[in-house]
């Protein structure tokens, strides 16, 4: 019977070496795809932020030029808005307050536009159906 068991653990030698062998290119393969995931999302995140940091910039150059431009509640909602900008952790991707810091700035810039009566918006950020299609 001793000549047989190499045959009979035939099967489970394979197992395990395939297992392996699949473990470690997952490793790698999938430190790859997380590098390229972060860096994706990271861009857009920065993209976006550059955008409203853009917005507020040209509204306090505009208020710098003429101080009553705004009302003084679209000012204080600048001012907001600037903060939570200031705030948005750049440095530490891991900060689980990330996806309601970036909804707060969103609801915060659409409370100014429309108290200014400006349809005014990021475009860069997919809607749901634009990204269901890129996800196909």
């Amino acid at each position: 019977m001793d000549f047989l068991e190499p045959t009979l653990t035939l099967d489970e030698t394979h197992y395990q070496e395939g297992y392996a062998n699949g473990y470690e290119d997952g490793l790698v393969s999938g430190k790859d795809e997380g590098r390229q995931v972060g860096l994706k999302n990271g861009f857009q995140a920065g993209e976006e932020l550059g955008f409203y940091q853009g917005c507020l910039d040209v509204w306090m150059s505009v208020i710098r030029l003429d101080q009553d431009a705004f009302s003084a509640r679209v000012r204080k909602y600048m001012e907001q808005l600037a903060a939570l900008v200031s705030n948005y952790p750049l440095s530490d991707p891991e900060d689980e307050q990330l996806q309601s810091m970036m909804r707060e700035i969103r609801l915060k810039f659409s409370v100014i536009t429309g108290s200014l009566g400006a349809k005014l918006g990021y475009e860069g950020r997919p809607t749901s159906s634009e990204q269901d299609i890129e996800d196909m």
